[in-house]
């Protein structure tokens, strides 16, 4: 009896410490499978990953204007190449992962219109939705949907001065602010019943149902967090992008502080991870419910001569996104190997102009982030500007997480982490440096 009685306190402290295991959620956008060269990622890297993670959330289904059926939005891809069987397929290597399937991400055509019009098209024509989402989770093997609905965003704000910051106050008074949604509402209601009617469709099948919050979307106009709360495994707060050069071209900074560094400039008091925390918290949101998105790439601005040389962000005068990298082939956007070895190391350092290394500036706060620039030449020429995440950065983000009680970190995404060890030799140091610290 003794000896049962221990195993049974064996086996009780195992439950426990399992059901205390912080998340890693780590998205996987599909394209990456697609690339080139270096760039490509494979299913043996999918492998090496997911030794780390809790959850695989892949990205991207989308939805059918038409019909309003959740389907593929690469069917030749996905369905023909057998991808997203291939992916399942590695739950029998890794039973103890949740493979989820997401549905919009900013991958999904024609915008934030087709997800208001299924908002707005009655229950009747939003059970095909519901069906084909569930149908296609169980054809495929996944555990659960994902929603990151592309709803419509803030609009872009320059820092103003204190000067523009009366005027603009002053012309509130007569225009108003900038309605973004003017049924955002109704909206709202109509994302909580959607969300209700398909936990009730997927709860049957034991099928798990997550929010992801894309960059830039008001939480509080779409949102009702009581009223969905418990009908959501997790919630993913994408608290990053708060400035890109496509929204910001004129303007250089912070793409995802940690805290707000207002004192430094009229920033919004709500462009930092800590604000976004706090505002689903006071929605009598669990802290275990809620997990940080740290985004695994930098974004860049092309510096000009009008540009202030040092590089203190806000950095004005900055004309739009930095050229693209090699490897992501995206203007303004690199991904962690590109960022790393565009900084001093002895294959760059006597370099010149367009290749010649960027200065980094860490933080030694840990509250607003790293960034790394070049100024440009005599002739306004070759300056880069980046603000991005690092292994580092990362980590600090992970502390973060653990410290406050919540449910973990989504790093969006795999394959723009340095997943072939380009920089140092280690494989997915971000992915690493994450689970390392929410130990």
């Amino acid at each position: 009896m003794k000896f049962l009685r221990n195993i049974a306190i064996v086996l009780i402290t195992l439950h426990l410490v399992n059901s205390l295991e912080s998340n890693l959620i780590c998205f996987y956008d599909a394209q990456g499978s697609e690339r080139d060269g270096v760039a490509k990622f494979t299913t043996t890297d999918m492998e090496i990953s997911l030794q780390f993670c809790t959850h695989l959330i892949y990205g991207y289904a989308g939805i059918n204007p038409d019909t309003y059926q959740v389907s593929s939005i690469n069917p030749q891809r996905d369905v023909q190449r057998r991808h997203f069987a291939t992916i399942t397929a590695l739950k029998e290597k890794f039973p103890n992962v949740k493979f989820l399937l997401s549905v919009g991400g900013d991958r999904d055509g024609e915008g934030a219109d087709k997800y208001l019009q299924l908002l707005e098209a009655g229950r009747q024509k939003q059970s095909a939705f519901i069906e084909s989402a569930r149908d296609l989770l169980r054809s495929y093997n996944f555990d659960g949907l994902d929603l990151a609905f592309q709803l419509p965003r803030n609009k872009p704000r320059k820092v103003h001065s204190d000067i523009g910051m009366a005027w603009k106050s002053f012309k509130k008074l007569f225009t108003g602010d900038f309605i973004v949604d003017p049924k955002s509402d109704e909206h709202k209601e109509q994302f909580t019943d959607l969300v209700n009617d398909l936990k009730a469709v997927l709860r049957p099948h034991n099928l798990m149902l997550s929010l992801t919050v894309l960059p830039n979307v008001n939480s509080s106009w779409y949102f009702n967090a009581p009223a969905i709360i418990n009908n959501l495994d997790f919630i993913n707060l994408a608290a990053f992008d708060f400035t890109t050069p496509q929204r910001n071209p004129e303007e250089a900074d912070y793409t995802a502080p940690l805290f707000s560094p207002v004192a430094e400039g009229n920033r919004l008091s709500h462009y930092n991870i800590d604000f976004q925390v706090d505002h689903w918290i006071s929605q009598r949101v669990p802290h275990t419910k809620i997990n940080v998105g740290v985004a695994s790439y930098g974004r860049s601005w092309k510096m000009t001569k009008d540009s202030n040389a040092n590089g203190f962000p806000i950095v004005t005068g900055t004309d739009g996104p930095g050229p693209a990298g090699p490897q992501t082939k995206i203007p303004g956007l690199l991904n962690w190997a590109e960022v790393c070895l565009k900084l001093p190391n002895p294959s760059n350092l006597d370099k010149s102009e367009e290749f010649a290394p960027l200065r980094r500036v860490s933080d030694p706060t840990r509250k607003y982030g790293t960034y790394a620039y070049r100024a440009p030449n005599s002739e306004g020429e070759h300056g880069e500007w980046v603000s991005y995440e690092d292994p580092d950065t990362a980590s600090t983000k992970a502390a973060y997480a653990k410290n406050r009680g919540l449910g973990g970190i989504a790093l969006f995404d795999l394959t723009l982490d340095d997943f072939h060890g380009q920089c140092t030799g280690d494989k997915f140091p971000m992915l690493r440096a994450i689970k390392y610290r929410l130990l």
